[in-house]
């Protein structure tokens, strides 16, 4: 075997090996480089592949077979032992190896500069596209324009946010700069944007005059300032002239044309405007009064997408808070949305309503999917719109896919406390407890008077094992109900029947066709199978729309084994089949 291998170093069959296959990589990579520059298809590539791969044996044993010599290359077996010259043959190929592995160094270390170029480049292509619209100032005689001031900066916001090329942060982020003193540097870095549009709205009557500024926050400059005195029939060729100026300042080329403004009737834009500004507010005097504008607008133009949009929202909204019974309430935020689909098939915000309603109400997931998936498609950039569609992804059990819309979103809109106790929530559901706590601590830093948060972090720790910490969080939650399902659960851990039994007597006493759904599962926690079942059948007949997280809500652990449990699932369209049936392909936009 000695004898075999040393006769191997001999013929130079070794180094042939390592010349073929450094020179072999060598030809890979610049094959690599040359064929999309000429055109050459992948299959190229591949062909190139399989012939240096066949060449290597063919190569190895050609080396033991022949020799060069001075008089021409002879089989091995012809060759005098005393006249070959093998040895200088193998010092050619030593040097071959080298200069074939620094050609393949060079390689290396062009393509780690060509990667880090790249990087560079999309980083600085990423900071240098990202903006954020602050709320104009109302600079009207009348403070109560402000709704316009604010609602010119949201349709700005919005139309801005259509251009792929431009990351724009969403209007809740945005906005809660407002009428706060903080420097345009610090925003930019808490937003992590590069650029600020800021400016103010000045409105007499008809007259209108509107001064933005484009500010590049690293040094606090203003890089371009307009004022544009028009009057309210000019205001939708003033916004798009504005989007404009941005577009150009910042030199974003365009993939597609730039979008504009729906027009309307200028003073049907004014009452959607008022509206919108009172949705805001949310409250029972401020829903119905934007109900009362916006039938006004429509009054004036009846086929204004937005205004029927608009409507199926502030119904939707009042449904949720119990304001409108619910088959009033979604019969017409139903009609409304369906309305403005009529009007404008790709209008997004209506297909995100009849999402809301086919999953709340009909329970009919299939048909939320398709409105999400079409939403989604229509306006990627929408965090309202990509909350919505996590949401449904969580409704179908997806949480990995929820988790990432959930944290895109987040990144477009970071001082959200919604978005980010939304995150919170399908981190809870994934059971991944220290980062659902986290979320929901941050927006609670964010909005400490936010309802239900308090109840979440209580959740997290009783799942963790952690019963004294929970029952000491859920003494801060200001949601009546909510405070009471979490002495449910921790005094239960605690080992406090009596106080337990006392909290859910109280919350059924109170709230029994409201909270069937979460009675049940508090019930379902308790190790209470018989009645937690009792109460998932009121749930359905109460047409409760928390069902639709009932195959991911981690309290209904306990009757998971219960025989009873997959039967109500499929009764309701929530088995782990019927879920995983369901077409529900979104994607996160670039």
């Amino acid at each position: 075997m000695n004898k075999f291998f040393v006769e191997l170093k001999r013929r130079n069959v070794v180094r042939i090996g390592i010349a073929y296959g450094v020179v072999s990589w060598v030809i890979l990579q610049f094959v690599d480089v040359v064929a999309p520059l000429m055109g050459l298809s992948e299959g190229f590539q591949k062909g190139v592949l399989v012939l240096l791969a066949i060449g290597f044996p063919i190569a190895l044993l050609l080396s033991w077979a022949y020799e060069v010599t001075p008089e021409g290359v002879k089989k091995t077996k012809e060759v005098d032992r005393s006249k070959t010259i093998t040895h200088g043959t193998g010092k050619k190929l030593n040097k071959l190896i080298a200069a074939g592995f620094v050609m393949a160094l060079a390689f290396i270390a062009y393509d780690k500069m060509i990667a880090t170029d790249e990087v560079v480049v999309s980083e600085a292509q990423a900071a240098a596209t990202s903006i954020a619209v602050l709320p104009f100032v109302n600079m009207s005689d009348d403070p109560s324009n402000v709704y316009f001031s604010d609602g010119i900066s949201e349709e700005l916001l919005n139309l801005l946010a259509k251009i792929p090329e431009l990351r724009v942060i969403s209007r809740t982020s945005a906005f809660s700069y407002k009428d706060k003193d903080i420097d345009t540097p610090t925003i930019a870095a808490e937003l992590n944007v590069s650029y600020i549009l800021e400016g103010s709205v000045r409105k007499s009557g008809s007259q209108v005059r509107i001064t933005a500024q484009l500010i590049e926050a690293q040094s606090d400059t203003h890089i371009w300032s307009e004022t544009f005195d028009r009057t309210l029939e000019d205001i939708f060729v003033t916004q798009d002239e504005i989007a404009a100026r941005v577009v150009e300042q910042l030199k974003i080329t365009l993939l597609g044309g730039a979008p504009t403004v729906q027009l309307t009737d200028p003073e049907a834009y004014n009452l959607v405007l008022q509206a919108r500004y009172l949705v805001r507010q949310s409250t029972a005097d401020s829903l119905e009064q934007a109900i009362t504008l916006l039938e006004q607008a429509l009054a004036i133009d009846p086929d204004y997408a937005a205004a029927w949009a608009g409507l199926a929202r502030v119904y939707s909204s009042l449904t949720g808070q119990s304001l409108r019974p619910i088959d009033e309430g979604y019969t017409l935020a139903r009609e409304a949305a369906a309305k403005a689909l009529a009007l404008d098939p790709e209008y997004a915000p209506a297909q995100e309503s009849l999402a809301r309603i086919a999953r709340d109400y009909d329970r009919d997931l299939v048909v939320a999917a398709r409105h999400y998936g079409r939403a989604l498609a229509l306006d990627p950039a929408n965090t309202e719109i990509i909350a919505g569609a996590a949401s449904m992804a969580a409704s179908l059990g997806r949480l990995d896919q929820a988790i990432a819309l959930a944290e895109y979103a987040v990144a477009r809109d970071p001082v959200n406390p919604a978005g980010i106790d939304r995150l919170g929530i399908y981190y809870l559901y994934a059971g991944r407890l220290d980062e659902a706590i986290a979320s929901l601590r941050t927006a609670l830093a964010l909005s400490p008077g936010s309802l239900g948060s308090h109840y979440l972090i209580n959740t997290a720790l009783v799942l963790k094992g952690e019963p004294e910490a929970a029952l000491e969080v859920i003494q801060k939650e200001t949601s009546e109900t909510k405070l009471l399902y979490g002495l449910v659960t921790a005094y239960h851990a605690l080992g406090d029947a009596a106080a337990s039994d006392m909290a859910l007597t109280e919350l059924i006493e109170k709230y029994e066709q409201d909270a069937a759904y979460n009675i049940a599962y508090l019930l379902a926690f308790r190790g209470e199978a018989n009645r937690a079942f009792e109460w998932l059948d009121k749930a359905v007949v109460y047409n409760d729309p928390g069902l639709s997280q009932i195959a991911i809500w981690p309290q209904f652990a306990n009757i998971h084994e219960d025989p009873r449990w997959l039967p109500f699932l499929e009764s309701i369209g929530k088995s782990p089949e019927q879920l995983a049936a369901i077409e529900f392909n979104v994607t996160l936009p670039e």
